[in-house]
């Protein structure tokens, strides 16, 4: 198990993250631990120099890192830990690279502007279907923002400018708040100018725009609640739950005009949604802005993959004979981006624990071609189609929790089935992913049928069963629901589920 362990650390300007990662050949991983600590570099910027304090703040986080990764026991090998912007340009950064290996043994691999925006475009790449695309990949950092425009893996120009939401943020751009949005905004102009960005992506040209940063995420979710407007209910969340990680400009120009509302009753708000980030998504949101008018973009999609992301593709890509296929499972992502989008990072690392425990028991039962149930052989035949149908029910089971726990098995499979959330699945497919996993061991019986049918919508059917029936009682073997995709496959799936459930509740 621990061969398929991989971390990631990024040293950023405004945090410290951690990700775990279990992954499979030739394509595929699923995050098992997310850490972030509120380490801000970027409050040096104006010396250039990280500060003693910053520093002893720094190997506090970094040895949480480590023993956390040593718990895990990923193999050092498997692990990078790289920096970006503060430390990039600090005066002291060889001082500080050296006190790191130090005190916990990490090689710090500072990325050049040009690493950080293919490193970035790559981790996109794990979460949207946009292989075949020719893509335009915008990161907002801290201390820097790296534009990418590249296609199937390939970057055909990269750019670093110094802007950052934290370095903006710390400038001094006036003391009232419509002479310090209207200097930023000059500032950002002049910058992006005198880069050449603008001729460059219009010589290049891009088929879609990306953004993968948290800046975006941030914008993006204050679209999807309304901020812009006024917040949301239940109701008019789950009819905009299509939106599927996207938004326009008159979009983000909305949540921007809210956000540069001066007033103390618009600060509590701000502070109240966005938390943290607060402090700066001020000046990361008049950054995008000004990127989405200078270069020309009128709809921005949304990648909840980054820079770690693309850390892990690449050293993959170093570890895995025969390398690693950036479009392997664009399929497998559509589930990561439907889970982390009803649920919040500890209920999505939940589920894809419970993911992998039942690959682990599947893989168990595999080995197994002959049960004995009663004194009854039952033959079950189980393949990679099957696991794939398995960890997508354990990934998705909880996403109805967001509207409360009564009946929320139902809930989840309503969005699976009615939201067009998975690409890449036919319709039977889907429908299986919604079976409550109770049910998912007898849904499993049924993918055999599914497989190796021509009918879309009978596959989506299949994916909404499995979730729909992962609660409570197992499914009954004469249901008619299951009476098109077989029995004893469905059967075992539902069990297995069940069974991950509890083990990873011990």
């Amino acid at each position: 198990m621990a061969d398929n362990l991989f971390a990631a650390i990024d040293i950023g300007t405004n945090a410290f993250k951690l990700l775990i990662v279990q992954a499979h050949h030739p394509g595929k991983f699923v995050p098992l631990l997310t850490v972030k600590e509120p380490v801000v570099l970027g409050r040096d910027s104006s010396s250039s120099t990280i500060s003693t304090h910053s520093q002893h703040l720094s190997l506090i986080s970094l040895k949480k890192f480590s023993e956390l990764i040593q718990t895990h026991r990923v193999p050092s090998l498997h692990t990078r830990c790289v920096a970006t912007s503060a430390v990039r340009e600090a005066r002291n950064k060889a001082q500080f690279i050296d006190s790191v290996a130090e005190t916990t043994g990490f090689e710090v691999e500072v990325l050049s502007g040009e690493q950080e925006a293919r490193f970035s475009y790559l981790g996109a790449l794990q979460f949207l279907p946009v292989f075949e695309k020719l893509v335009l990949n915008v990161d907002i950092g801290g201390g820097s923002t790296e534009f990418a425009i590249g296609s199937r893996g390939k970057v055909d120009f990269c750019l670093s400018l110094k802007l950052g939401h934290v370095t903006l943020t710390q400038q001094n751009f006036g003391d009232e708040e419509a002479e310090r949005v209207l200097n930023m905004r000059e500032y950002v102009r002049k910058v992006v100018k005198e880069s050449g960005l603008v001729e460059k992506v219009k010589n290049f040209g891009f088929e879609v725009a990306l953004g993968s940063s948290g800046t975006t995420r941030a914008i993006e979710k204050a679209v999807f609640k309304g901020y812009g407007l006024d917040f949301a209910d239940n109701e008019a969340l789950f009819r905009e739950c299509k939106r599927d990680w996207r938004f326009s400009r008159e979009e983000l120009k909305s949540v921007v005009d809210r956000l540069c509302k001066g007033g103390e009753g618009q600060k509590v708000r701000r502070d109240g949604f966005f938390k943290r980030r607060s402090e700066s998504i001020v000046a990361g949101g008049i950054l995008l802005e000004e990127i989405f008018d200078l270069i020309g973009v009128k709809e921005i999609l949304v990648s909840g993959y980054g820079l770690r992301e693309g850390v892990i593709a690449d050293t993959l890509a170093k570890v895995f004979d025969g390398g690693y296929d950036l479009n392997a499972n664009a399929r497998f992502r559509s589930l990561l981006r439907l889970a982390t989008r009803f649920n919040g990072k500890k209920k999505t690392t939940s589920a894809a624990e419970s993911s992998s425990i039942a690959r682990e028991i599947f893989e168990g039962l595999r080995k197994c071609k002959e049960r004995d149930n009663n004194g009854v052989n039952l033959t079950v035949p189980l393949d990679d189609k099957d696991l794939e149908y398995l960890e997508a029910a354990c990934l998705l089971h909880n996403i109805g929790l967001f509207t409360g726990k009564k009946s929320y098995h139902k809930q989840s499979y309503h969005i699976i089935m009615n939201g067009n959330h998975l690409h890449g699945y036919s319709a039977e497919e889907v429908k299986v992913h919604c079976l409550p996993f109770n049910h998912v061991l007898f849904l499993m019986r049924m993918s055999k049928h599914v497989l190796h049918s021509d009918h879309l919508l009978m596959r989506l059917q299949f994916i909404a069963l499995l979730t729909r029936h992962h609660r409570k009682k197992l499914p009954k073997f004469d249901d008619s629901s299951f009476n098109e995709f077989g029995e004893e496959v469905s059967y075992s799936l539902c069990l297995v589920i069940h069974w991950s459930f509890g083990f990873n509740r011990v």
